[in-house]
C-alpha cells in the first residue's frame, strides 16, 4: 500500500501507469477528501495534499481504470483501489443486428448517465413542445431514450414515430410501448421511401455517426422534408466509449491513448452551421453525448 502525502499529482500518475503493466489492482492511501472541504486541489491539510474525490474519479477514467469504493484508512487517510478495465475487441458485425436487442450495445442505458438525463431535460425545455406534438425518433432501437423523452416531457396527445433497422430492437420497443408509438423497421438511408410527414421534434441520439449512415444527407432530408416550419431537432453525438461496464469520456482514434475530438468537432460544426442556415437557434451542450439542439428563431 503506497501512501501519498505531499507528492504532486504527476508522481501519482506515473506510479499508476507503471502499475498498469502488471495488470493487478493498484492500492493507494491518500488524504480523505472530506478533510479538505472548501479547499482547492493542491492545498495542504494536516500535512497532506488535498484532492477532491472527483480528482480520483477523473484520474481513473483517463487512465482506463476502475475506481473501487474507497475504504477507511488510518486517519486522516482513505484507501483507494484502482483496477485495469478488461478491454475486449470490438465486435465485428455488419448486419442490421449490430445494435440489436442481443448485442453488447443493448446493455448500455443512457438513462443512468446523470449528464445525459440533465442535458436532455434542458434541451426539451428549449424545444418547448406543444400539447399535441408529432415526434420522430431516428434510431429508436429498444426505446430507452424515447422513454426518457416521454418521462421528461409527457404529452398524452403526442403522435410518436420511431424508426430503426434492427428487427429485434423494434420488437422490444413494440412490446415496451404497447401501441403508444408507431414503430417502423427501415434503413435510415432510405428515409425517402418512407411516408412520414412533418414533425414538431425530430430526435436522434448516437445514430448519425453509425457506420453506413450518410449523416449529412440524412440531416438535410430531415430539415427539408420532415420538420414543420417551427419544428426542432435534438441530435446526440457520441463523445465517449463503454469499456467493461464503465464509460470513458471522449471520442477515441486508433493508437491514441487520450481522446481526440477532431471528428466530433467537425460533425458538430457542420450540424450547427446547417441548422443556423435553416433559421434555427442552435445550442450545443453535453459531455459524454453532445446534444445539438436546433429550435426555430423567434420572428
Amino acid at each position: 500500500m503506497r501512501v501519498f502525502r505531499d507528492e504532486p499529482l504527476l508522481e501519482i500518475i506515473t506510479y499508476l501507469q507503471r502499475g498498469l503493466a502488471g495488470g493487478a489492482p493498484i492500492d493507494l492511501a491518500v488524504l480523505d477528501p472530506d478533510r479538505g472541504r472548501t479547499c482547492h486541489a493542491g492545498e495542504l491539510v494536516d500535512g497532506h495534499v488535498h484532492r477532491p474525490f472527483r480528482v480520483w474519479v477523473d484520474l481513473a477514467e483517463r487512465l482506463g481504470l476502475r475506481l473501487q469504493t474507497p475504504r477507511p484508512g488510518p486517519p486522516p487517510l482513505i484507501e483507494l483501489r484502482f483496477e485495469p478495465l478488461a478491454r475486449a475487441p470490438a465486435p465485428r458485425d455488419a448486419s442490421t443486428e449490430k445494435y440489436g436487442a442481443a448485442s453488447p450495445f443493448a446493455r448500455i442505458d443512457k438513462r443512468e448517465d446523470p449528464g445525459f438525463v440533465l442535458d436532455l431535460a434542458d434541451a426539451l425545455d428549449r424545444v418547448a413542445l406543444g400539447p399535441a406534438p408529432r415526434i420522430l425518433d431516428l434510431g429508436v432501437n429498444t426505446g430507452d431514450e424515447l422513454a426518457l423523452v416521454l418521462a421528461l416531457a409527457p404529452r398524452d396527445a403526442a403522435e410518436i414515430v420511431g424508426i430503426d433497422h434492427s428487427a429485434s430492437a423494434i420488437a422490444v420497443a413494440r412490446e415496451r410501448f404497447a401501441g403508444r408509438v408507431q414503430l417502423i423497421e427501415a434503413d435510415l438511408n432510405g428515409l425517402a421511401g418512407v411516408t412520414l410527414g412533418r414533425f414538431d421534434l425530430v430526435i436522434s441520439i448516437g445514430t448519425l455517426q453509425s457506420p453506413g449512415i450518410d449523416d449529412r444527407a440524412l440531416l438535410r432530408r430531415v430539415v427539408q422534408d420532415h420538420l414543420t416550419p417551427d419544428g426542432a431537432v435534438i441530435l446526440g453525438v457520441p463523445n465517449c466509449r463503454y469499456v467493461d461496464g464503465e464509460v470513458e469520456y471522449g471520442a477515441r482514434m486508433k493508437n491514441f491513448r487520450q481522446p481526440e475530438l477532431g471528428l466530433v468537432i467537425k460533425d458538430v460544426a457542420f450540424y450547427r452551421k446547417y441548422l443556423q442556415q435553416h433559421h434555427r437557434q442552435v445550442y450545443v451542450t453535453g459531455k459524454n453525448y453532445l446534444l445539438i439542439t436546433g429550435v426555430a428563431r423567434e420572428a
